[in-house]
């Protein structure tokens, strides 16, 4: 019997021991069969912000041309949220501008973050911010698994659907707390002012109490809802925040996220929501202020006159790319409260307006325009060149000394001059004017655009937006426009055989010595040159350099030609080959340096010149003929040609064809 037993346990230990290898085979060839799902990398735009993106470690893929100084960085290795987060995978050097695969994982908001330049990307710095993030090479860590499609903040998701909720996002937990869901659901389509009026669900007692005490103020254009919840959910999802989407609570963007929660409303006051504009790039001008604090305007209409200043920095938008904004007040002697670089935005010039004392004495506005004039638009104390200079006037009745002089100097330095006249003399009052119609002799142009004039100093805030339309239409400042950086000029060089080597390098050298004295770019004074002898040659046109070094090199690179002297075939060759594609907007110059007569007829071309109009000064050196040259120069001739004994005594008439190019320039009509 116990044999019969013992082989019956063996044949219960066989058929177990083949039942285990054939479950072991059956497992290896089904994990054979098991694949892993194959990773798919979500694309983004290059526009797109970390901050806009919920999940706090993904891989995305970048698509090309990124490099792009409209893509903004805001830090150096460990970036602020409101970054490009491509832009920031050029700068650290993880990308280039052909993009690819990045990993970015977010980190804790840093107390400032400083700018940088790197591989081609101009990061700028922050002062503070609520969230950062770092970027390495796009290859996934082992047992890390990363979103096939990110979870954003904002309608302008490209993943986002019309009445959707996103995906829930479980904030990472603090020890000793609990961790808590949060689900983010947008109000699709509507807008800061239609969101007001959204009939919203009643949230349930617990979701207020949860929330009441970590609510922020709301902020931002666009409303959301939002429920905390810190009870633990059943399997069967009733305390669940996606169970019940009518307890959810308001929420707006400019709620602060960190890993513990919620920032507390009072810290919000400290933390920087925003990052400080860099301006309004459509109004890149460098305005001046000039105000008056003369004693005869009192306290309360300085105080005015103030928040005026404070409204008009706050529409304007300032920054350092678009407008930059310093005050000068005069009273017997102007002051400057401080420049155009001394603040950067709109809040922190607002914040010293406020804290400008008046200075008291007369109304010497003439005195101011010329401290402005020579001190305030220097390179030291901001000024940016490529910005057109503006200067605002403000005057109580009118000032007590003349303006007409300091003005025009003003206006030939390239400075816009707008007058602000408030509570004007009455005709009983004008008698103890210093200078009758002192407005249309100070201000860039008499038709109207740069004179404002106010009844009465409680209606001054109506001229905040008037002269800000008008101060930004930089198109229409037309004293922007001198005599250095308006023109197109073209030289026409005698080079035929009685010049000789050495002395048409010394014509050469004043050709570049005249350049030097104007302001060359694309939008600024173009040059060209034009070699002659009986035949022409286009040396450069107005199209080929475009900055001062370039122009001089090319200069200098001139070779000498040699052979006869028809000054009349270069004329017409000019105005063919090179003023025929000058700017319409631009003055045209033609600067002719000749050595002696001419084998044809001058007369014919000098009048299709002037036809075109063309302004032909005329530079004759030894054996040139006076005659000629004051019939090829535009009249009156005698301003317009000149006469060199010899080639060495050229340099010597340098400032005095200068001055006579200005002179002619400033005195065009000023309506």
């Amino acid at each position: 019997m116990g044999i019969v037993v013992l082989t019956m346990k063996a044949s219960v230990i066989e058929m177990f021991l083949v039942l285990l290898v054939t479950g072991i085979h059956s497992n290896k060839d089904t994990t054979k069969k098991i694949k892993r799902p194959k990773f798919n990398v979500p694309q983004i735009n290059c526009d797109v912000k970390a901050g806009k993106i919920i999940n706090p470690e993904f891989v995305v893929k970048c698509p090309a041309g990124c490099q792009d100084p409209k893509y903004h960085v805001y830090g150096t290795d460990i970036y602020a949220s409101y970054s490009s987060v491509c832009g920031a995978a050029i700068h650290s050097g993880v990308l280039d501008n052909s993009g690819g695969k990045i990993l970015v994982r977010k980190v804790a908001g840093q107390s400032g973050y400083k700018g940088s330049y790197s591989n081609g990307i101009q990061s700028l710095s922050l002062p503070r911010w609520r969230e950062s993030f770092i970027v390495s090479e796009g290859k996934p860590q082992k047992d890390v698994t990363y979103p096939s499609a990110l979870t954003y903040s904002s309608s302008k998701s490209p993943t986002a659907k019309t009445g959707e909720a996103t995906k829930a996002y479980q904030k990472p937990s603090v020890p000793g707390t609990t961790a808590q869901p949060v689900t983010l659901m947008q109000v699709t389509g509507a807008t800061a002012s239609e969101a007001s009026h959204t009939s919203l669900p009643k949230p349930s007692p617990s979701a207020v109490s949860t929330t009441s005490s970590l609510r922020s103020q709301p902020m931002g254009h666009r409303s959301w809802e939002l429920d905390l919840w810190s009870t633990s959910s059943d399997a069967s999802g009733q305390n669940s925040p996606r169970a019940n989407a009518g307890e959810m609570d308001l929420w707006k963007p400019g709620s602060v996220l960190l890993d513990a929660g919620f920032v507390p409303k009072e810290e919000l006051s400290t933390q920087s929501l925003e990052p400080v504009s860099q301006g309004d790039p459509n109004c890149k001008i460098d305005l001046s202020f000039l105000i008056d604090g003369s004693s005869g305007i009192g306290k309360r209409r300085f105080r005015i006159q103030k928040q005026f200043l404070a409204d008009v920095a706050q529409t304007l938008d300032i920054g350092p790319a678009g407008p930059l904004m310093g005050v000068v007040q005069y009273g017997d002697n102007p002051a400057a409260q401080f420049n155009l670089r001394t603040h950067m935005n709109s809040r922190d010039l607002k914040t010293a307006i406020e804290k400008i004392t008046q200075r008291g004495g007369l109304s010497n506005a003439g005195r101011a325009i010329s401290y402005v004039t020579k001190n305030f638009f220097s390179k030291a104390n901001g000024n940016r060149g490529g910005a057109p200079n503006v200067a605002v006037v403000i005057v109580d009745g009118w000032p007590t000394d003349k303006v007409e002089e300091a003005s025009r100097f003003a206006r030939e330095s390239g400075i816009n001059i707008f007058f602000i006249t408030i509570e004007g003399a009455t005709e009983n009052e004008k008698q103890y004017v210093t200078e009758p119609n002192f407005s249309n002799k100070a201000v860039c142009r008499t038709n109207g655009f740069y004179s404002l004039n106010v009844q009465s100093w409680f209606s001054l805030h109506k001229t905040v937006q008037p002269l800000v339309k008008r101060v930004c239409d930089t198109d229409r400042l037309a004293c922007s426009k001198t005599c250095l950086n308006s023109a197109d000029i073209g030289f026409v060089i005698d080079g035929s055989s009685s010049v000789g080597t050495g002395n048409f390098r010394t014509v050469l050298q004043f050709v570049a010595n005249l350049s030097k004295e104007f302001e060359i770019s694309d939008t600024d004074t173009r040059i060209g040159a034009v070699q002659y002898t009986y035949e022409q040659r286009l040396e450069f046109g107005f199209d080929d350099y475009n900055t001062k070094s370039d122009i001089l090199n090319a200069i200098k690179r001139v070779g000498y030609w040699s052979g006869g002297t028809s000054t009349g075939a270069a004329i017409n060759y000019a105005l063919e080959q090179l003023f025929k594609k000058s700017k319409p907007n631009k003055r045209k110059l033609m600067i002719l340096i000749t050595d002696g007569r001419s084998y044809d007829d001058v007369r014919i071309p000098a009048m299709v010149a002037h036809h075109k109009g063309v302004i032909t000064y005329a530079i004759g050196v030894a054996w040139a003929a006076q005659d000629e040259l004051e019939v090829i120069a535009t009249h009156p001739a005698n301003d317009h040609s000149f006469f060199v004994d010899e080639f060495d005594h050229l340099y010597k008439f340098v400032p005095k064809v200068i001055q006579s190019i200005c002179t002619e320039f400033n005195s065009q009509p000023r309506n």
